[in-house]
């Protein structure tokens, strides 16, 4: 069955590269409504933005989705992260600005709320998109794809110059709570000798050491320290998961990220896509439901530590 939310959330705060103060709030949708934004601040006629693959313009360091009419938001990948991991299949989230709060730069302030406030089944099928053929995107070592897989798995490969990421690497099935416990509260991060270049270009205006990991070397400069040792390749997974969101269906099948961002992500949705012998659409039964992320979720699962 489908699922929305019991009630009216609602978030604000600053946008990570704009800067911006916005206010957003999530409302129940209707069967088969999907995840769409609605901006307050521009006509009615031009304001809704469809959480489509399709949709997404390429942008720098952020998911950035646009509809016909040129109208968009950012920075959206945080929040679908959330949607998805928490199996929310139909809202409607209505902003007055053009970027989605970054709050504390992960995923956890919107994933806890959801689950907060309860969920709600409709009375509607389900479908999901089942992998039935390896489909990959990208070159040297900047890639990602998917394959076939039972139940809904991640895998994710980085590599970086400072010491305090260096290599990582983490698998595991995002089944259920999964998110909740070993994704959500992974935060954004960046190199401190990238700030100033960031400024330079417009970007990360409302980054602070408060809603981002910012490490130099090897140290974290942000206060706290890291929430996990490896929270770098996490918040990468937490990122994927939240492109794939725009897939506008689960994905059963098994994604594995090599040093890649979001727009190798979206370009692996668009091949995908592109070839309908990779995959299909399945009803949900039983079996097919309690693998899918979100299923059985509770408050408890915020205090377990992965």
């Amino acid at each position: 069955m489908q699922k929305t939310l019991s009630k009216p959330l609602q978030f604000s705060g600053r946008g990570l590269h704009s800067g911006e103060y916005t206010n957003m709030t999530v409302y129940a949708a209707p069967v088969d409504h999907g995840i769409k934004f609605v901006r307050t601040d521009v006509s009615e006629e031009t304001a809704v933005i469809d959480a489509k693959w399709n949709n997404v313009e390429l942008s720098p360091l952020c998911t950035k989705l646009v509809n016909s009419h040129g109208v968009s938001v950012k920075t959206v990948e945080h929040f679908l992260a959330a949607i998805a991991g928490c199996g929310i299949n139909n809202a409607r989230i209505e902003i007055d600005g053009p970027e989605v709060p970054i709050l504390d730069g992960s995923a956890r302030p919107f994933a806890l709320e959801f689950v907060r406030s309860g969920l709600c089944l409709q009375d509607a099928p389900l479908k999901v998109i089942r992998i039935l053929r390896e489909v990959e995107f990208g070159s040297g070592e900047v890639w990602a794809k998917l394959v076939p897989s039972d139940t809904p798995w991640m895998s994710f490969h980085i590599d970086f110059d400072e010491k305090i990421i260096g290599v990582q690497d983490k698998t595991m099935c995002l089944s259920n709570g999964s998110f909740v416990r070993e994704l959500c509260d992974s935060r954004t991060f960046c190199r401190n000798s990238d700030v100033e270049d960031m400024w330079a270009k417009g970007l990360a205006l409302g980054g602070t050491l408060e809603n981002a990991v910012v490490v130099d070397g090897e140290e974290v400069l942000s206060p706290g320290g890291l929430r996990h040792e490896d929270e770098a390749v996490r918040h990468k997974m937490l990122d994927a998961l939240g492109d794939l969101c725009l897939a506008g269906a689960p994905i059963v099948g098994h994604y594995v990220g090599h040093c890649a961002g979001h727009g190798i992500t979206n370009g692996l949705l668009r091949a995908l896509f592109a070839n309908p012998d990779a995959f299909e659409y399945l009803d949900v039964d039983n079996a097919i439901n309690d693998i899918l992320p979100g299923v059985n979720v509770g408050l408890d699962e915020f205090s377990l530590v992965a």
